[in-house]
């Protein structure tokens, strides 16, 4: 039977696989309420909300459940069966008299034995990255490090945004070390998870086990490492945990959200280790890159889309390749469930959830004058020059009325930007235009029109 951290561990690979096979809606109405209850190396029992949820799993995803596992665990998997809350305790129950009667038998059997390399995820290999310039160092490294571990690089560590590749280069890692040596023992585990085992290992008395287990391998992957912040007890052990690796030239590979010197609270003694071997960041993906991108996930979801379309989502979504993709698959399946073509308007409807809004623009004095000076044939300089003629000082009156009215400034900074003008002048210049523009339609157009353009 494997301990509760490793089969949520476990779970939560499984359904990060398949949340890229699915539909948003239908993985968070039926999958995310899902729960592990236990795992005995043959039969995987998931605890489900109510009995429509156990028969639709069952009847609809329970074979794409079951090959994702074996892809995981790299061994078949006998038997997944969905209970109701109401049957856990009887399942805990029968699961604990079981066990008393294995140990009673000597046959109790660690499925963790034969899972060294159980939380690579069989997408992310170094064939499916696509490499571009932000990217293009990280990939070099990593593909150093996973031909000759302990060689080339010791540690790496790899630091960027969320989404922007470093969770894949770090299982492309595991996966081509295990490629060349299928003996190799290779873990991959979250800060999170080794805080978590850390603290179960204490609680029960078993740090002892979770040092063999963390000491005894021969690559190790950890992923956002700067959740260790502020945890000390995690970092000392970390920190023997480190140095029991690389003095028995094993190979580690980190990954952040930051640099080491950017990480609060972390020890100095830690900083410095991470910073012996080789630190690479990798970068939002330029334009070119993003369209490479969601040509190659296109390829592998078989997504029938013209260039053109992967182009508009490229320019729209520019921010990580999670929402890329995950606006690549929205496009997909809102075109398909509406019967649509995808045209730029089609496009703009299906992604204006996911299309930042962009922030105000912030309109100044400056700006205002040279939009009035364009519209009215004058250069900005005659707006702030003293000449009084109607064709220089109508359009002064009414740039200084739009001041006014779309900025903050106060009358005596207006005046000052308008060649050093009394706050009176500017008072005189807005309540003249405010009173005409009852009455003027003529002059409410030409207000409207400069609003518009000033605030394009």
């Amino acid at each position: 039977m494997v301990g509760q951290p490793f089969l949520n561990e476990l779970w939560l690979k499984t359904l990060d696989i398949l949340e890229e096979d699915l539909s948003q809606e239908i993985f968070d109405i039926w999958f995310k309420p899902t729960e592990p209850l236990l795992f005995d190396g043959k039969q995987l029992v998931i605890l489900v909300p109510n009995e429509f949820a156990q028969n639709y799993l069952k009847d609809r995803y329970y074979t794409l459940i079951k090959n994702t596992l074996q892809l995981l665990l790299n061994q078949d998997v006998v038997e997944i069966t969905f209970i109701l809350p109401e049957e856990k305790i009887n399942w805990l129950e029968q699961t604990q008299q079981t066990n008393r009667q294995a140990q009673a038998t000597g046959k109790i059997e660690d499925a963790t034995e034969k899972t060294g390399t159980l939380h690579l995820n069989p997408r992310y290999t170094f064939d499916t990255f696509v490499v571009g310039n932000s990217n293009r160092f990280a990939h070099a490294a990593s593909l150093a490090v996973a031909e000759t571990p302990a060689r080339a690089y010791n540690p790496l560590f790899i630091y960027g945004g969320v989404g922007l590749g470093k969770t894949h280069l770090m299982h492309a890692i595991g996966h081509l070390v295990r490629l060349r040596n299928p003996s190799s023992n290779i873990l991959y585990v979250t800060s999170e998870t080794f805080v978590n085992e850390l603290i179960n290992s204490i609680k029960d008395d078993e740090t002892e086990q979770f040092r063999n287990r963390y000491r005894n391998i021969d690559v190790l992957l950890i992923d956002d490492i700067q959740f260790l912040a502020k945890k000390e007890r995690t970092q000392e052990e970390f920190f023997h945990t480190f140095n029991a690796l690389y003095e028995a030239n094993k190979q580690i590979v980190i990954s952040s959200d930051r640099t080491p010197k950017e990480i609060p609270t972390l020890e100095d003694r830690l900083r410095s280790r991470f910073e012996w071997g080789l630190i690479t960041d990798i970068q939002p993906p330029d334009f070119e890159t993003r369209v490479a991108i969601l040509r190659k996930k296109a390829d592998q979801d078989n997504l029938n889309l013209s260039d053109e379309v992967m182009t508009a989502i490229a320019a729209k979504i520019q921010s990580n390749i999670r929402e890329l993709e995950g606006a690549l698959i929205r496009v997909a399946a809102y075109a398909n469930l509406q019967n649509k073509t995808i045209d730029p308007d089609f496009i703009e409807e299906a992604l204006k959830d996911l299309i930042p809004t962009p922030p105000p623009k912030e309109i100044t004095i400056r700006y205002i004058q040279e939009c009035c000076a364009e519209y009215f044939n004058l250069k900005v300089e005659e707006f702030k020059a003293k000449k009084r003629t109607r064709n220089v000082a109508w359009p002064r009156q009414i740039a200084m009325f739009l001041c006014r009215e779309m900025t903050d400034s106060s009358l005596p900074k207006i005046g000052d930007e308008f060649g050093g003008r009394d706050h009176t002048t500017v008072l005189h210049a807005c309540e003249k235009v405010s009173s005409l523009l009852e009455t003027d339609t003529e002059l409410i157009k030409t207000i409207n029109m400069l609003k518009e353009k000033i605030a394009q």
